[in-house]
């Protein structure tokens, strides 16, 4: 400095963006000499500062060859509101100078983030409408600790950084500004550059709650917490009783492509409340489960590489309208549950990837920060500042848009270091074992917010291996997710039902297996997208036999399923028999309910979900040894199973038999608890289904005849690749035979 004004290497240093604090030299300032003001502004002839009234206080005076000013105020000894009036040949603009206004953040986030126990970080971090200092705009914060520079660009300052250089909070490394006049839909991008000097990519910020649809990439300014609410009332019945003693029969859906537009577009979340929640409610399930949201650029990812963590995606419209998607299936008695994925996240330039110049999000080594399968990054889970970010992501949902829960993808990716590695390809620990000790700790930690913070809601794990303790809670040692997806009944089941009828003898364990541990955690009994994609065939096309024979399969497959212990998810079109595979860049084929045999299909899904949720016996004890017993697992010849489900003491058990072949077993004798009446709820060969119409006239007497170790039985029509299910209501005899 020479006397009030700046040196000549610090105006320098400030226009090459270069200047190492320009919260130092732009703005006010106090000085021995007075007030001193100092501004940048690119485009301005002359710059004058005025009062809040508007009144001129006093020109800046134009460094000759720069667009710098300054001025030492007459009279001034201390800091005032001010604003600051811009002239050239093509005008005059008024705007107040950011670098005049104090920090918002404060020392307690400074600490919070770096201990990385920010809950609400997201109320800090990000682009936040903010009345500050008697001025409205918006106040930007990131977290970026190596950079040398961060500044906010966008529309408002031409894509200039060195308009909006940000001020440093050296004790955590975040950076912040405070921009006035800017309000919502500000469309804006983060500048940095790293301690190697190097200028980045633009990156969109990681805690923005907007962003411009693919394949744009900038984030949008957007309020999120000034939604309005109408489902006070699911929300306070929501964490009554016991998830796992609930019905939970779940929707997967993919909203860019469970149906389409004119012109192939995408639904609006509007329109997808229109059509969609009604859609669900009548076929009788209890949730959706949607497809990650958060915004990602690619979407042939569909969704499971996603760069905007905290950013309802674009395509479907705006924050607010996703809101109001999710208050709309409240209303209707619909849970919505989010694929939120925490495992890994695209090397996009804008995205996470070295964002701050080098590996910050990610682990700097390749071995632990990389994966080789998806060509993606992987979070650094023992830095607290990363793991504070993905765990405010999860509690943001959960918060700002009343989510009811998470499945979470790809856990065991991130619970075992050499997980789809090589040897000499992973590092394990130091006593040499290869589970991941900070992903471990972060899984435990996010399911106790999420169970902590808002009671009621439910995570599920899609884990793919025998981890122990998925769904104990986290202080017995458990991972304290509430339910995990059975990938080993679905991968053997599917694999008994592509069998042709005559071999499934052979392969009879296969439906049995997964009872020994059925309830060694709360499973979910999931037949996802990944199982109708990348040449797998759809659900139908799995099916052996002729036409008739592959839709009876799916529908006695179906009733295996909804009558298993385990919680149910169907992925959306398979209720149908969606005859293709799943493309995400296309409508299911609706047209094909014009079908008798589709429509029968859906039609014995939505009293499959209704006999489930009626019946407690179905549900209340899906994930207890006490809701199940093998009443015939060993008729591999015939290749017919039975068991009984039961609830609460006083609930009528029901029973369930399945025929996996295509002939009609009469006479089939089976062992019961109960002597009386047993009343046939659901027959999936009924002629409104499209079957065959082989049944028991609508129930069956049992008789004190000892089977199956149980004293009372009664003799069964057994219809073709069908499964039946009973329950005992003693009310008034009746006769057997076909109907």
């Amino acid at each position: 400095m020479t006397g009030w004004r700046a040196s000549v290497s610090d105006v320098e240093a400030l226009i090459a963006a270069r200047h190492g604090d320009p919260f130092a030299l732009l703005g006010p300032h106090e000085t021995p000499d007075g007030l001193v003001i100092r501004a940048f502004m690119p485009h301005a002839e002359t710059l004058v500062v005025e009062d809040r009234d508007g009144n001129r206080v006093a020109p800046l005076e134009r460094r000759p060859g720069t667009d710098f000013f300054e001025a030492l105020i007459p009279g001034r000894t201390a800091r005032f509101r001010y604003r600051l009036r811009a002239e050239n040949a093509g005008g005059g603009w008024t705007f107040h100078d950011p670098y005049s206004f104090v920090g918002v953040l404060g020392a307690t986030d400074d600490y919070l983030l770096v201990e990385g126990t920010h809950r609400q970080l997201y109320e800090k971090l990000g682009a936040h409408l903010l009345h500050h200092e008697g001025v409205d705009g918006v106040h930007f914060a990131v977290w970026a600790p190596d950079a040398q520079r961060v500044s906010v660009v966008g529309d408002f300052n031409g894509w200039d950084g060195r308009r909006h250089q940000m001020r440093k909070r050296v004790d955590s490394g975040l950076w912040e500004i405070f921009a006035a006049d800017l309000g919502e839909g500000a469309i804006y991008k983060y500048e940095i550059v790293g301690a190697d000097g190097i200028v980045q990519p633009l990156k969109a910020d990681p805690v923005g709650f907007a962003g411009e649809l693919r394949p744009s990439t900038a984030s949008i300014v957007a309020r999120t917490d000034n939604f309005t609410w109408s489902d006070e009332a699911f929300l306070g019945q929501r964490g009554e009783g016991q998830a796992r003693r609930q019905p939970m029969s779940i929707y997967e859906v993919h909203l860019g492509s469970w149906q389409r537009g004119d012109g192939n577009s995408f639904l609006t979340y509007e329109e997808l409340a229109d059509r969609l929640i009604p859609y669900a409610v009548q076929m009788g399930f209890t949730h959706l489960e949607l497809l990650p949201v958060s915004e990602h650029p690619l979407d042939a990812s569909w969704g499971y590489q996603p760069i905007g963590l905290f950013a309802p995606t674009r395509r479907h419209g705006d924050p607010a309208g996703f809101a109001r998607f999710v208050d709309r299936a409240h209303q209707a008695g619909l849970s919505v549950i989010l694929d939120w994925v925490p495992a890994h996240f695209p090397t996009d330039r804008h995205g996470l990837s070295h964002f701050d110049g080098k590996p910050l999000y990610e682990h700097a080594d390749p071995r632990r920060g990389f994966h080789p399968d998806w060509n993606t990054a992987i979070y650094d889970f023992g830095r607290k500042e990363v793991s504070n970010f993905l765990a405010a992501s999860a509690l943001y949902w959960l918060d700002r848009y009343h989510v009811d829960g998470f499945r979470v993808d790809a856990v065991a990716s991130m619970l075992y270091l050499n997980y789809s590695r090589k040897d000499g390809e992973w590092s394990p620990n130091p006593d040499g074992t290869n589970d991941n000790k900070d992903a471990v700790a972060f899984v435990r930690r996010v399911n106790q917010l999420c169970y902590g913070e808002h009671p009621g809601t439910t995570t599920i794990a899609e884990e793919s291996t025998s981890w122990p303790g998925v769904t104990l809670p986290v202080h017995e040692n458990g991972l304290g997710f509430g339910f995990k997806w059975n990938m080993g009944w679905m991968n053997d089941t599917l694999d008994y039902m592509s069998l042709e009828p005559i071999h499934r003898r052979y392969h009879h364990d296969k439906l049995t297996f997964g009872l020994l541990y059925a309830f060694s955690e709360n499973f979910v009994l999931p037949l996802s997208h990944d199982e109708v994609v990348h040449g797998k065939r759809s659900i139908l096309g799995k099916m052996p036999g002729d036409r008739w024979q592959q839709f009876a399969n799916v529908r006695a497959y179906y009733g295996y399923m909804w009558g298993h212990p385990g919680k149910k998810l169907l992925f959306m079109g398979q209720e149908f028999g969606q005859a293709k595979e799943w493309n995400f860049d296309q409508s299911l084929d609706w047209h094909l309910l014009d079908d008798p045999q589709h429509s029968g299909l859906q039609d014995f899904v939505r009293d499959l979900n209704t006999a489930y949720r009626s019946h407690p016996a179905l549900h209340a004890r899906d994930c207890e040894g006490e809701g199940f017993r093998w009443v015939v697992p060993d008729d591999k010849d015939q290749s017919v199973f039975a068991f009984l489900r039961f609830g609460a003491p006083g609930d009528k058990p029901v029973l369930v038999i399945s025929n996996f072949t295509p002939v009609v077993r009469d006479f089939y004798r089976i062992g019961l608890p109960e002597a009386g009446r047993w009343r046939e709820i659901l027959n999936s060969d009924a002629t409104i289904y499209g079957g065959s119409g082989v049944g028991n006239l609508g129930a069956v007497e049992a008789t004190s005849v000892p089977a199956h170790g149980f004293p009372a039985s009664a003799e069964f029509v057994l219809p073709p690749l069908a499964t039946v299910f009973f329950e005992y209501d003693p009310k008034e005899p009746s006769a057997r035979g076909r109907g």
